[in-house]
């Protein structure tokens, strides 16, 4: 399915967040994501389906000093 990841269109397989997560390898690392600009608790990664031309932001948390 197409969806718009980060602005860009991007095709996947993935049927929820935490599929999607897994897919672009992001599995255990810091990130806040957006669905039609609405946070979506980490909670609700495995439970929130996607659906074509969903909007997704994903945003990686950075460290610094």
């Amino acid at each position: 399915m197409i969806i718009v990841l980060n602005g860009n269109t991007y095709d996947t397989q993935a049927q929820s967040l935490a599929e999607l997560v897994s897919e672009l390898q992001l599995t255990g690392k810091r990130i806040a994501i957006e669905v039609n600009q609405q946070l979506v608790p980490k909670s609700q990664h495995a439970t929130t389906a996607l659906h074509p031309q969903l909007h997704i932001e994903i945003v990686h948390a950075v460290g610094g000093g």
